[in-house]
């Protein structure tokens, strides 16, 4: 296999080398990559919308099972998927890299085979960033850049007593995906050490994935929800809060509750969740609710809308009303399937916690 080693690009000659052939998409992309700095305008009744994403090997993930092409797509999606959570459209990114020498230049063209197949599909321009060496292996940095009409941002705080708390999609898929490419690294690491040539013995241990495709993909390829983002828009719908499921369902309903000084009631019985999703949860003997609420990584929309628009919302593919928004004295509650209320606790990703 072909390894070209960056050295021998040098920092220009690797960015011009992944950067070459871009097109900018967007009016407000004057200038991109090629000079000290990127030229945007924006017109002047619109909001501008700044997002930036911090990713570390061994933190946010694993080399191990994650393939370079799917991690440089998920990276722009996770930075993509905010903008949407803002009610507003991507428009441009910045992207900048800090990697170790293990890494060639084929590696970093699949990186960013999977980062502009995300940007184009998304109508997203790619207009700068940076790269440097890094001692502890791949470090991606990414601010997105979008924009809004100013009547039309959707905020965290904005959630009133009686709106309708959605979901779209399903959740904890990702999670799942997760959990199992977690355990086939455990079992490919265990067999690995009883190999006298474990080069030869690979192919012993690869896993088989059949039947779970679904969460793989969900966990490896996340697609940010910009049909729903044009399927609101179409219905005239703006909603009063609306977050990006990333920490979890539960993280996420108890900011938008925080901020926006109220409780809700949502029902377990209504969180959508995909089949494989509660096969899997089974096989590894994991409460089905638990990873749906607290799973994360599912990037599906979490918003909130006047009740007087039930009867669009409940017309809307791919969207499910689980549960509705209460005075603050009444807390952030989950009512299970027996009728029970328990108190909703943020149990999500904590991106700093040991």
């Amino acid at each position: 296999m072909q390894r070209t080693e960056i050295a021998t690009l040098g920092e220009f000659g690797l960015i011009k080398h992944l950067t070459e052939g871009i097109k900018l998409q967007n009016e407000s992309s004057k200038y991109g990559v090629g000079d000290d700095c990127a030229v945007l305008q924006y017109p002047a009744d619109k909001q501008i919308l700044v997002t930036s994403d911090l990713l570390m090997e061994g933190v946010h993930f694993d080399l191990t099972y994650v393939p370079l092409k799917h991690l440089g797509y998920k990276s722009a999606m996770v930075n993509i998927s905010d903008i949407y959570a803002m009610n507003g459209m991507p428009k441009q990114m910045i992207v900048s890299i800090a990697l170790s020498k293990r890494f060639s230049l084929e590696d970093m063209e699949d990186f960013y085979a999977g980062l502009r197949l995300a940007c184009q599909e998304h109508g997203v321009d790619i207009v700068g960033g940076d790269t440097s060496s890094s001692l502890t292996g791949l470090t991606i940095s990414i601010t997105c850049i979008g924009e809004a009409e100013k009547d039309k941002v959707v905020y965290r705080n904005g959630a009133k007593e009686t709106d309708l708390v959605c979901v779209t999609g399903d959740l904890g898929a990702a999670y799942m995906g997760l959990q199992l490419l977690e355990s086939e690294k455990a079992i490919f690491e265990s067999q690995l050490k009883e190999f006298k040539n474990p080069e030869a013995q690979l192919e012993q241990v690869q896993p088989d994935f059949a039947g779970k495709e679904y969460l793989l993909e969900r966990q490896l390829k996340p697609e940010a929800r910009r049909d729903i983002i044009l399927k609101l828009r179409e219905m005239n719908i703006v909603p009063t809060s609306m977050m990006d499921i990333s920490d979890g369902l539960s993280s996420e309903l108890l900011h938008i509750c925080s901020q926006s000084q109220k409780g809700c009631r949502i029902y377990e019985e209504r969180i959508p969740i995909d089949y494989q999703t509660a096969v899997q949860a089974e096989e590894f003997n994991m409460n089905l609710s638990t990873c749906a609420l607290n799973g994360g990584e599912d990037y599906e929309l979490l918003f909130t809308v006047p009740l007087s628009e039930n009867d669009k919302i409940q017309a809307m593919e791919g969207v499910k009303v689980i549960g509705y928004i209460t005075k603050k004295e009444m807390g952030c509650m989950l009512i299970t399937r027996d009728g029970n209320e328990f108190e909703l606790k943020a149990q999500g990703w904590n991106p700093l916690k040991d």
